[in-house]
């Protein structure tokens, strides 16, 4: 009996100057530990911007999964102007935006993670809010407390679209999130749907609405602690398996 080759998921790197030292290409581990937990070999894909072999790339993966970061976006991306004190990273910017579209237009499954969220609303047309605690009745969507126990802990709770990808997959249309995140959705991109949303209104989960196959992002964070939140595992598992059928398909 054969066994298949486990499908493999590219995770675009951050780049960062490391003090004293040079730019290095980098993935927290979390996320590579979520790559494995879906039965996947992981890959790091360097941001490299223009020089990206993005082709290539997608004929290399069965997935790509777009991580969280405390860097944000620039915002000449989606018509703002540049603002005090952002941690900006304009190598995974110009790496990360184009390789969006290039693997939605080649039915490559896509899952994308705070920053990952927010990279493919910008990258399909869709703006920010810079600062979401800042507006008028919004929660402050921001980690809390000094330990990673308590930041990644349950924050607020969650309502899914019913009859959406996250609801069919969870069985419910209630869930509960952490957040770690400064900002937030102000306009959807063209063809995205809303999944799901914070008590505040503010949007915190959608889908690629005409996407061949999985392409899903959020604003929390599942990959923390995967196995104890059932939200986490209905998510990971779908993409999962997207992952898997391509691999299945390509032989």
């Amino acid at each position: 009996m054969m066994t298949m080759t486990p499908p493999v998921i590219g995770l675009p790197c951050c780049r960062w100057w490391l003090k004293d030292s040079q730019f290095f290409h980098l993935v927290g581990e979390k996320y590579l530990r979520a790559a494995t937990w879906c039965g996947a070999t992981p890959i790091l894909l360097p941001a490299l911007g223009d020089d990206a072999p993005l082709a290539h790339w997608l004929e290399m993966v069965d997935g790509l999964l777009f991580t969280g970061s405390p860097s944000n976006i620039e915002p000449h991306h989606y018509g703002e102007a540049p603002r005090d004190g952002d941690f900006n990273d304009p190598q995974r910017d110009a790496t990360t935006l184009p390789l969006i579209r290039a693997a939605l237009d080649a039915g490559v499954p896509v899952l994308g993670i705070c920053r990952g969220l927010q990279e493919m609303n910008v990258a399909l047309g869709g703006s920010l809010h810079p600062a979401v605690h800042t507006l008028p009745n919004m929660l402050n969507h921001r980690e809390q407390g000094d330990t990673l126990e308590a930041q990644y802990g349950l924050a607020h709770a969650l309502t899914l679209a019913e009859g959406g990808v996250l609801h069919r997959a969870l069985g419910s249309t209630q869930a509960e999130v952490n957040s770690l995140h400064g900002q937030g959705i102000r306009q959807l991109g063209a063809g995205l749907v809303a999944e799901a949303w914070a008590p505040d209104g503010l949007i915190e989960a959608f889908r690629v609405a005409d996407a061949a196959t999985f392409a899903v992002a959020v604003q929390w964070h599942p990959e923390w602690q995967i196995d104890a939140h059932p939200l986490s595992r209905a998510l990971f598992q779908a993409f999962g398996e997207a992952c898997r059928q391509r691999r299945h398909a390509r032989g």
